[in-house]
């Protein structure tokens, strides 16, 4: 199977993934909510459960990635995706509630993007990186596609119907999409060069140096600031548009504009900046919340668009960053465990952003920006005090890819 294939099932998978878990609670909290008998706010922390459970399981995984690769893992998720969706839509109160959403955490901890980028690393190794861009422009689309098919099933039919459809296309499409990676023994054979090396670029510490667990303690919190802020928007950003000033029509539009910024920067990294160093393309992207928070809070809701577009781009970037930065700066030798450890605070942080960030705009109303812009200058602090280590990929075409191609 060639890597163009490869990166193209992986990213269907991703789609369905992040479509059937990550994006459900939008649609389906408030029915989900009125037929059990609970609130809303208590569906939100079910999943806000989930992610905290995904933080504590992320090591596991990449580690067992890191060993097995990323096909076995992968497939193993799509059957836990499926259990904990059935058991979702078969649930009759609060604690069967909970229980699916820990199932559904130890799936979005084993099978989203982070697992992904492991798996991609431990089949190509230093030349990942358009392969780990290509999979997050297939699935980012997943709000496109999940928000609207999970809405078109609760409006037909009910919540529960939702929630079973989801399972058995883990079932049917995402667990034969998993299958169809490269074994990892097949792509030793291939990458067994460039497998243990480090990225390209990568500087190796000095004995006894500290540079390793400073720059592993900077990304651990870069990865948390802006993921809280990404998931604050997402829960609030209606409420934030209001508290601007912003008409409801303007809401939608800068809701609907934030998925198209999101790929159009994707696109950006996977062409012009695909030979820029990571650090840069991240230091770019942490930049572009607080710029566009700025221009909000200064002109009002005149440049809510802008904020839309401006954030999604930030966001898009930083996603792929999230991946090829690890890569750049500490190589593929436990890349998968590495990546677990790196991105567990971000989990956690992402478990208390929609409650966290709903107080403050509570009693901030739009001032709440300045919360995320803080957060986004720290950030950008500490990348700015990462020595950048070039591009972690040079060439368009890896040798894996041109054999992938002839077969």
């Amino acid at each position: 199977m060639g890597r163009r294939a490869t990166v193209a099932a992986l990213g269907a998978a991703q789609t369905l993934a992040w479509a059937s878990s990550y994006y459900l609670p939008a649609i389906l909290a408030a029915p989900m909510a009125a037929d059990l008998g609970v609130s809303t706010p208590t569906v939100f922390a079910a999943f806000s459960l989930a992610l905290a459970v995904s933080a504590l399981v992320g090591t596991r995984a990449g580690a067992a990635i890191d060993r097995i690769g990323g096909r076995p893992v992968l497939m193993a998720t799509s059957l836990v995706f499926a259990l904990g969706l059935a058991g979702l839509g078969a649930s009759q109160g609060l604690y069967s509630l909970l229980a699916a959403w820990v199932l559904l955490g130890v799936a979005m901890g084993c099978g989203l993007y982070d697992s992904a980028f492991a798996a991609l690393v431990r089949l190509y190794g230093k030349d990942a990186r358009s392969s780990i861009t290509g999979v997050t422009l297939i699935a980012g689309f997943a709000s496109t596609v999940g928000w609207p098919v999970t809405a078109l099933l609760e409006a037909n039919f009910d919540w529960r119907v939702a929630c079973f459809v989801w399972a058995a296309l883990h079932l049917l499409v995402g667990l034969p999409l998993n299958w169809l990676l490269p074994e990892v023994r097949r792509a030793e054979a291939e990458a067994k060069a460039t497998v243990a090396e480090p990225a390209v670029g990568a500087a190796l510490p000095e004995p006894g140096s500290r540079a390793p667990l400073v720059a592993a303690v900077s990304l651990g919190f870069v990865f948390a600031a802006t993921s809280f802020v990404s998931t604050a928007m997402a829960a609030h950003l209606p409420g934030l548009m209001a508290a601007a000033g912003a008409s409801a029509a303007t809401a939608v539009l800068v809701a609907s504009l934030i998925g198209p910024a999101q790929v159009a920067a994707r696109l950006l990294e996977f062409g012009l900046l695909r030979k820029v160093d990571p650090l840069l393309s991240a230091r770019v992207a942490v930049a572009m919340h607080p710029v566009g928070a700025a221009a909000l809070l200064a002109a009002g809701p005149v440049a809510a668009p802008l904020f839309g577009v401006v954030h999604g781009a930030g966001n898009g970037l930083m996603t792929i960053a999230k991946g090829t930065l690890p890569l750049s700066i500490f190589g593929t030798q436990g890349y998968g465990r590495r990546q677990g450890l790196l991105v567990a605070p971000a989990r956690v942080s992402q478990a208390l952003a929609p409650w966290l960030f709903g107080l403050v705009l509570a009693s901030w109303s739009q001032w709440a920006l300045v919360l995320t812009m803080s957060l986004g200058a720290m950030a950008m602090l500490a990348l700015l005090a990462m020595r950048g280590t070039g591009p972690s990929e040079t060439r368009s075409e890896s040798p894996q890819e041109s054999v992938g191609a002839s077969r």
